[in-house]
């Protein structure tokens, strides 16, 4: 059996779920992989306030364990913190290096963030254009937008409005999957 493994923040961790070993994103992807009957593990590597750093920090300990397919969520809580654009870049891009060393056939589908339109910054246009710029530069599969039809849709999401609910990740997985999948059938097996 081969492993997918997320790597990400709250959004991949499944913060304020009932339960999020059936809830979260990389169980709602997990139980398509299974409907789909594809022989893959998924591994939930996802905390809850995670930066890019942080991730960068954890990485290691989760590539112990074989990876064909990589999912990497996160950047989100670097603005959060203001981390600068470039240092979420460098820590994400070395994120990947790490992973593609350890597993050179790995595939990796990154998961776009976004700042909103309405908040016009330097800092925002330079925060958009990492994502893209990382798929770009690795040849990743890339999802531009990871909250895409849920942001600032109260029914998609908790109370606090910025982490999805049960709902809302059933929207990002149905998203989602088109991505993942196609990582799925395009990966050699064994």
């Amino acid at each position: 059996m081969q492993n997918i493994l997320f790597l990400g923040d709250s959004l991949t961790a499944g913060y304020g779920l009932q339960n999020t070993a059936i809830e979260s994103f990389p169980a709602r992807i997990e139980q398509k992989v299974n409907a789909a009957q594809l022989e893959y593990k998924v591994i939930n590597a996802g905390l809850s306030g995670d930066t890019s750093g942080g991730g960068l920090n954890r990485i290691d300990y989760w590539l112990s364990k074989p990876v064909s397919i990589f999912v990497l969520e996160l950047g989100i809580n670097d603005i959060i913190r203001g981390i600068s654009p470039q240092t979420t870049l460098r820590n994400l891009q070395a994120i990947i290096d790490r992973v593609k060393t350890r597993y050179p056939n790995v595939k990796i589908a990154l998961m776009g963030m976004q700042i909103p339109a309405f908040i016009p910054s330097t800092f925002a246009v330079q925060f958009n254009a990492i994502y893209l710029k990382l798929a770009n530069d690795n040849h990743t599969a890339f999802v531009p937008f990871f909250l895409d039809g849920i942001a600032g849709k109260s029914q998609f999401n908790l109370p606090d409005r910025l982490h999805p609910n049960a709902e809302g990740y059933k929207v990002i997985a149905d998203n989602v999957w088109p991505v993942i999948q196609k990582l799925l059938m395009d990966h050699p097996k064994g």
